[in-house]
């Protein structure tokens, strides 16, 4: 997670794996993704990750995002161990910018 939150190891391309079909994953509170998000993005608040694995399709790359990026380093670690291709989009803000 700190390699990610740090700029620290290899850089993706998010904006190219978005443009690849990539699920946007914001992971913030439903009061917090109704006040902004990056459009097309889908809402499964970090407590709920777990629960919501079903939502997700494994075969498309997964970018998560939150206010931050520490809840979506959380939250890219815990599906990273399900098995998921994920990368740490960090805020919702940078990731929108990206597009």
């Amino acid at each position: 997670m700190f390699k990610t939150l740090f700029g620290i190891g290899p850089k993706v391309d998010l904006g190219q794996k978005i443009k690849e079909g990539a699920t946007i994953v914001d992971v913030r509170t439903a009061d917090e993704f109704r006040s902004g998000h990056v459009q097309g993005a889908i809402n499964i608040p970090l407590d709920r990750i777990q629960d919501e694995l079903k939502k997700l399709d494994k075969s498309k790359p997964v970018i998560t995002c939150c206010r931050s990026g520490a809840r979506s380093g959380m939250a890219a670690d815990e599906l990273k161990r399900h098995g998921f291709d994920v990368y740490n989009g960090g805020p919702w803000t940078t990731l929108k910018n990206s597009m």
